[in-house]
């Protein structure tokens, strides 16, 4: 009985998984489950699934399983005279399960959704963690590590040999000679880590509503790469005419009036690396994000630093161009010549929510 309900409860869990990858594209775009998010689990409320359950009879009346009834009759009570706050309806309810889903799982269904390579880190060689894995039996250890099975067969083995075992009264009983224990080795085993850097323009121009667009875009950004590498690391800059390093909270919430040099978010990011992660262990991922303003004189000296100091370390540089009704969007031209000479340099335009899934699509579909 305890395994078929185990074998109902995993198939209704692949039910649930199968509803939450049907409607994958609604969650990217609309990123309902960030507010959700736990340490390891998000929260995904799936409408429309409906569970089976009972429906009761009143209390006391005749019916199925109450005294004599008859076939065809209903369990439920009818259409008599109720006493309901109003008449009914004539549309289905809406059912509303609230999921846990793993983030490991969640990157799984979006790295087939979107056809996702995987990534190959770089510096593997470099970076290593020892870790201790138990790989061979040893005749001697603490009794937390005692091997039963290996030591049964061993007693087993032993009394076949002295004669001392009846197959009509099997019973085994080990003694010191035949216990054995698990027994580890230390191994070391490479360990890739990554630092994804986010750098946002909040000058004027950039709406809330652009903003969540960002932040929606970064955390199915943050949830493939996660899946990527062992350790991972996220910075976050905000710049108008000046840029500095910020926490994530004020990253997402901060609107500016000045105006925009990119150019200052490029020096922190440039500064930022050089100062706490050696290229040659870390896996670089910058990612900007501007609704293409800046001041006409500082687009030399922006590509400048791009091509010069963020580029040579970068897996891979993403610019996503969030339209804004106040931007001049002029800034992506800037970058396309940079983008036909480098398969690492992805630009994306995201005219709205709907672009987000293409745009996250172009940004990691290279597998860098």
């Amino acid at each position: 009985m305890a395994m078929k309900i185990e074998r109902d409860l995993q198939r209704f869990r692949d039910i649930v998984r199968g509803r939450v990858r049907e409607n994958l594209r609604r969650y990217v775009t609309h990123g309902e489950m960030i507010g959700r998010k736990g340490r390891d689990l998000v929260s995904i409320p799936v409408p429309q699934l409906d569970i089976p359950h009972f429906r009761y009879g009143n209390k006391g009346n005749q019916g199925v399983g109450q005294g004599d009834g008859d076939v065809g009759q209903p369990i439920a009570p009818g259409d008599g005279d109720g006493s309901g706050a109003g008449p009914a309806g004539d549309q289905p309810g809406a059912h509303v399960l609230e999921v846990d889903i793993t983030l490991d799982e969640l990157a799984d269904m979006l790295g087939d959704e979107l056809e996702l390579p995987r990534i190959e880190p770089k510096g593997e060689a470099n970076l290593t963690e020892e870790k201790a894995r138990y790989k061979s039996i040893r005749r001697v250890g603490p009794e937390s590590l005692r091997h039963f099975k290996r030591t049964y067969v061993e007693a087993l083995r032993r009394q076949i040999t002295e004669g001392t075992y009846t197959p009509d009264r099997p019973r085994v009983v080990p003694i010191k000679e035949d216990r054995r224990y698990r027994s580890w080795e230390t191994e070391k085993e490479p360990q890739a880590s990554a630092v994804i850097v986010y750098m946002m323009d909040v000058s004027g121009s950039m709406t809330d509503e652009q903003k969540q667009i960002v932040r929606t875009e970064a955390f199915w950004i943050d949830t493939w790469l996660r899946k990527q590498y062992d350790n991972i690391e996220r910075r976050y800059i905000i710049h108008d005419a000046a840029a500095k390093e910020v926490d994530e909270e004020t990253f997402y919430h901060t609107r500016e009036s000045g105006g925009t040099r990119i150019s200052s978010a490029y020096e922190v990011a440039r500064d930022l690396v050089q100062r706490e992660f050696p290229t040659e262990i870390w896996n670089v991922y910058f990612f900007q994000f501007s609704d293409g303003d800046n001041w006409g004189e500082d687009n030399r000296s922006a590509l400048k630093i791009l091509k010069e100091s963020l580029l040579p370390v970068a897996n891979l540089f993403c610019y996503g161009q969030v339209e804004s009704p106040y931007g001049s969007g002029e800034f992506i031209r800037s970058l396309e010549p940079i983008a036909e000479e480098h398969d690492h340099v992805i630009l994306s335009v995201i005219e709205d929510r709907d672009a987000i899934y293409d745009s996250i699509k172009a940004f990691l579909g290279k597998g860098k």
